[in-house]
């Protein structure tokens, strides 16, 4: 109820449009933009770091990343970010947003650094120093995902929130837009400076050694953003949320608000000592009373979407290498492939992933988040079908652009769907005290089916081939659809009405959970 919101938090709701919320937008988008950069730029030089550290003299096809080593390069970065997603949640609820922000963002720049300095005489000693700094990365990458989305859920107004959180998420495509453009751009240059003959022609001398500077480069130019924002993040104010209803301090709340707003704001001490939703636990009866189906929801559908998402994303170059749409590695030198990989990788994401991610911004304030999701997992099943039912006819030559085009669409899809309403209803549902835990605990369990993802679909379609595995993410698909039930939506209503820190009682969210969209 409004009459018992502290006039701060119901200033925020209510507040037109302002030049903080672009600000907060972009401090916070570019942590994602960061962070997508870095988890996707992996899988365009893996194919190069195989030529590099693993060809064989004499042997008649380039040299491969092992399955192992493959698994362990493309994936450990997941393993690092589960971890970063749990600790980092957690650290969220107990010191503030703001104190634990700069701590991810700094990690970020130093183990991007270290990832393209990795150092050694052998190839298990430089894959091994690689996996270690990129754990580490992932460690700070995993911060980034809950503090991002509750500072700006915090900030936000309440009609526009959706919007608000997604273009921070949205921020995701164009790092992996970028990572393909620089990728391209570097692979381009080195190309054209050091000149090289196909594998065919010339086995040994089609890796230029060149070549090694070319990886190192495009995983360190992941540190350039989150430096430029490092100064931004650490001048932004402690959430009001988090000073008022969880700090308790009212006249802090108020005088940075008041700041941020340009408006004179009530000092209420008396009534945040009234305010609910503070006094119970995560493991705690009321909580699991309350909100406990909806941390279902929101772990599950982020686990399975992630299964889908990430295996598309690591493993494109090798589903476009098995229709053809990429030549056969043995017909191109090794930075022909890297560039060829990266060109592919950057038109998926221009015309099908960034489209998504904004389509979602503009509409999720009115369709609700619960429609965008079922429709996202639905329409991934059905055109994973699509792929997968007549697979042998899309592998036939002539037949690979239509392949690309439905394979764009379950991109499409899984933006303007799931990957982006994962994202944003866990930073809205949950108390205040909790939020920034219940987002990372969903974000963790996104990550977790991103590793399931990352290192089963490599042994998948080796093992039972490209076909099945898309049939299998189908299914994983259509049990998005089913658990997304266990989601309320969330449009248009405040943080603390939704969880009953505005005074309203004992009513729950589930009974009210799509009022809202009716």
């Amino acid at each position: 109820m409004a009459g018992d919101q502290l006039q701060v938090l119901n200033a925020l709701d209510v507040a037109k449009t302002q030049w903080y919320h672009f600000t907060a937008i972009v401090i916070a988008g570019m942590g994602f933009f960061t962070d997508a950069y870095d988890l996707f730029c992996i899988s365009l030089v893996t194919k190069l770091l195989g030529r590099i550290y693993y060809y064989q003299e004499g042997s008649n096809k380039p040299g491969a990343l092992p399955d192992n080593v493959s698994a362990a390069v493309t994936g450990v970065a997941f393993c690092g970010t589960l971890a970063g997603q749990l600790f980092f949640g957690w650290l969220g609820d107990k010191m503030g947003r703001k104190r634990v922000y700069g701590m991810t963002l700094m990690l970020m720049v130093l183990c991007s650094v270290a990832s393209g300095l990795s150092f050694g005489h052998t190839p298990t000693s430089v894959m091994s120093t690689l996996c270690f700094f990129r754990f580490w990365l992932g460690f700070g990458i995993g911060g980034d995902y809950p503090l991002s989305a509750t500072i700006m859920s915090e900030y936000a107004n309440k009609k526009t929130r959706g919007a608000f959180i997604a273009a921070v998420f949205a921020m995701q495509g164009f790092g992996i837009l970028v990572g393909g453009m620089v990728a391209i751009v570097v692979s381009a240059a080195f190309k054209a400076k050091f000149p090289s003959q196909p594998f065919q022609i010339d086995a040994l001398g089609s890796t230029v050694p060149q070549a090694d500077y070319v990886w190192r480069i495009i995983l360190m130019f992941g540190a350039l953003p989150a430096v430029l924002t490092y100064y931004w993040r650490m001048k932004m104010p402690e959430t009001a949320r988090y000073t008022a209803l969880v700090a308790k301090n009212a006249k802090q709340a108020a005088s940075d608000m008041a700041k941020v707003l340009q408006v004179d704001i009530q000092i209420e001490e008396d009534k945040v000592g009234r305010m609910r939703g503070n006094n119970f636990g995560l493991m705690s009866r009321e909580f699991l009373g309350r909100h406990g189906l909806h941390l279902l929801g929101t772990t599950t559908t982020w686990f399975l979407l992630d299964i889908a998402f990430y295996s598309q994303n690591l493993f494109q170059k090798d589903i476009f290498t098995a229709i053809g749409w990429i030549p056969g590695a043995k017909t191109m030198n090794a930075l022909e492939e890297v560039y060829k990989i990266a060109r592919a990788q950057t038109l998926i994401a221009l015309c099908s992933t960034v489209p998504g991610y904004w389509f979602t911004v503009a509409l999720i304030d009115r369709m609700g988040r619960f429609a965008i999701q079922i429709m996202g997992f639905f329409f991934m099943t059905v055109f994973m079908l699509a792929l997968a039912i007549p697979y042998h006819h899309w592998t036939l030559p002539g037949n690979q652009i239509g392949f690309v085009v439905l394979y764009s669409l379950t991109f499409f899809f899984s933006n303007f769907g799931p990957n982006a309403t994962t994202f944003v209803v866990p930073a809205e549902i949950f108390p205040a005290r909790l939020r920034s835990t219940c987002h990372g605990i969903s974000a963790a369990c996104g990550k977790l089916g991103a590793i399931v993802g990352s290192f089963g679909f490599l042994y998948l379609s080796n093992g039972i081939g490209v076909r099945i595995t898309l049939l299998i993410m189908a299914g994983v698909n259509f049990l998005g659809v089913l658990f997304t039930f266990l989601v309320p939506e969330s449009k248009g209503r405040s943080l603390e009405e939704m969880c009953g820190e505005a005074g309203e009682g004992n009513e729950t969210l589930e009974s009210r959970r799509r009022s809202s969209s009716v």
